[in-house]
């Protein structure tokens, strides 16, 4: 079999009534730094999760897709700090993280646009011996 390609890195591409605001939020609430600002589009991104937001304010607004507007999942070291450096920032709607019995620790974001994403940390899991 040959070799397969492997991803190195992702991206999350979200259709914005407004690209500079929803960056602003991003950066505001969760730190996230501009590195790229195409036409119509502000990049942000924190470490390796990358947020390209492109302005579209006649697209579908993610609340009319019900359950569907979920984007993604990005994978933390240390979500009880980033809850709480969030909260500093002055996120007021955010659930503390909660244990999943998938063996996560996740909290959901709900972006002022009505987006959601989950930032999750795995947790230990003891697998006793038989």
């Amino acid at each position: 079999m040959a070799n397969l390609a492997q991803p190195l890195h992702s991206a999350y591409v979200l259709a914005v009534p407004d690209a500079e605001a929803t960056a602003r939020w991003w950066q505001s609430m969760f730190g996230f730094e501009r590195w790229l600002e195409p036409p119509g589009w502000v990049f942000v991104r924190r470490g390796v999760c990358d947020l390209r937001l492109g302005s579209c304010p006649d697209a579908l607004a993610p609340h009319e897709t019900g359950d569907h507007n979920y984007f993604g999942v990005v994978l933390v070291d240390a979500i009880d700090a980033l809850f709480e450096e969030a909260r500093a920032r002055g996120l007021s709607s955010l659930a503390p993280p909660q244990d999943q019995p998938w063996g996560m620790r996740e909290m959901i974001v709900r972006t002022p646009d009505g987006h959601r994403l989950v930032f999750a940390q795995q947790m230990h899991v003891d697998v006793e011996e038989s």
